[in-house]
């Protein structure tokens, strides 16, 4: 399970083998949500209320990088670190 960015103590990850619509993973100390690439929105899972907003805010800055690392794993296992949130 690649780790993408970590942040504020959120950690965003992403698996192998995923199946479509493209999401990623949000961790928040005992909570684990995953979110829609496409949309951000909440597929499953829940975050608190504030570190959603962060992992949205994350998100948005960087749909790009999240859509070219959902297909760069699914063709290649390869895949690159995102800046975290600042």
């Amino acid at each position: 399970m690649p780790e993408i960015s970590r942040f504020l103590g959120i950690v965003i990850y992403m698996y192998f083998n995923e199946h479509n619509p493209p999401y990623f993973h949000a961790e928040y100390n005992e909570f684990k949500a995953s979110i829609s690439i496409e949309n951000l929105g909440l597929i499953e899972g829940k975050l608190p209320p504030r570190a959603m907003s962060l992992v949205v805010e994350w998100a948005q800055e960087h749909q790009a990088d999240l859509l070219d690392n959902w297909k760069s794993i699914k063709e290649t296992g390869n895949y690159h670190k995102i800046e975290p949130l600042v």
